[in-house]
């Protein structure tokens, strides 16, 4: 099996995000660690939380290997399902056979 180690990472999407962004920023009070059009990562202290616009669903664990795609297909062979994917990232979300979803996405490569 490949290596497979979590990032800081969890990821939400919502349909309202300037309400969310509210939330977040101004009732949680969590400092904007990174901001672009559709997502906004929020430094929670234990981990770094990405609000996204797009269709709710629950929150995502980000996971990073070498090889996504290979690694991918054996996690498909091992029972997991493929929610999403977005080979030009390279990324995908995976529901794992207990009902965790997760995004499998590309480690940095050594030294970088």
């Amino acid at each position: 099996m490949p290596n497979i180690r979590s990032s800081r990472d969890v990821i939400i999407r919502t349909r309202n995000l300037p309400a969310a962004l509210r939330f977040y920023e101004g009732v949680l009070g969590f400092p904007v660690a990174s901001r672009a059009e559709a997502i906004v990562g929020f430094e929670t202290g234990a981990f770094r939380l990405y609000v996204e616009a797009g269709e709710a669903h629950t929150p995502v664990f980000d996971f990073l290997v070498a090889d996504v795609a290979a690694t991918r297909a054996q996690l498909i062979s091992a029972g997991c399902i493929l929610v999403e994917e977005n080979a030009s990232i390279p990324r995908c979300y995976l529901r794992d056979p207990f009902g965790l979803v997760f995004n499998l996405g590309q480690a940095p490569a050594a030294g970088a």
